[in-house]
């Protein structure tokens, strides 16, 4: 290759691994009853306005989040990927949250720690607007919690919601007095699951359903459906919660 593409090529990949670059940490907090929580902090290079915490499915850790987290850092935002304490690993990472808490906990024993996550972003964080991103339990967590504290979140994005908890209407209860704006998706074959949450909402809704099959919570991301998502998340962004 003559040196003048060469070094053409060197400054293009240069180039993008700048813009691409976001600044990374793992930081601890902890829930109301004492148990420390990790989470992976990641900031892009420009100064951001806006936060994202990222909540996983059953079973997961905040590794599930590993590549979504660098397209919402490429795309301005601040991200704040959770280990809950009902977990176990994703992506090679192991939820260090649900290890120190030595046993197999339910779904809704992880609120305290959505509600820990929130408030250290909102105080820790240098932003002026806080969102969250649930997936499968605790995407339907993120719209109760929504409900019950305007502080929790100003903008709630959920991957595949459903009542999922012994109370079998606890979500329905508690989204219908969300104020802030709502994005519902999941995979084509849940919709179901959550076709009744947005009547109850008085704030702006979005319901998205894939033309594809699409994928269980927030995994739909890194599917091969995954433009479709991403095409709507970001409407939803760009009109409701904009980097900056």
């Amino acid at each position: 290759m003559p040196r003048f593409f060469l070094n053409l090529f060197r400054g293009f990949i240069c180039l993008l691994t700048f813009v691409g670059a976001v600044h990374a940490e793992t930081v601890h907090f902890n829930a109301t009853d004492g148990l420390q929580i990790t989470a992976d902090l990641q900031k892009p290079d420009k100064k951001a306005e806006a936060a994202i915490v990222l909540f996983h499915m059953a079973g997961a850790s905040r590794g599930e989040y590993k590549e979504i987290a660098k397209r919402l850092n490429r795309m301005g935002y601040i991200t704040l990927a959770v280990d809950q304490r009902s977990g176990r690993q994703s992506n090679g990472i192991i939820n260090e949250t649900a290890k120190r808490a030595e046993r197999k906990l339910g779904y809704q024993a992880a609120i305290p720690d959505l509600e820990a996550a929130s408030a250290w972003a909102r105080k820790n964080i240098d932003v002026d607007r806080i969102a969250v991103i649930g997936s499968s339990y605790s995407a339907a967590l993120v719209l109760v919690l929504a409900g019950q504290d305007r502080q929790f979140a100003d903008a709630v994005m959920s991957f595949s919601p459903g009542e999922y908890f012994s109370d079998r209407k606890l979500v329905r209860k508690n989204a219908k007095d969300i104020k802030v704006p709502v994005f519902i998706t999941s995979a084509r074959n849940e919709t179901r699951q959550w076709k009744n949450f947005p009547k109850g909402i008085s704030s702006p809704v979005v319901a998205f359903i894939p033309k594809g099959r699409g994928r269980h919570g927030a995994s739909a991301l890194v599917s091969k459906d995954a433009s479709e998502y991403w095409s709507a998340l970001d409407s939803f962004l760009s009109k409701y919660f904009q980097p900056s």
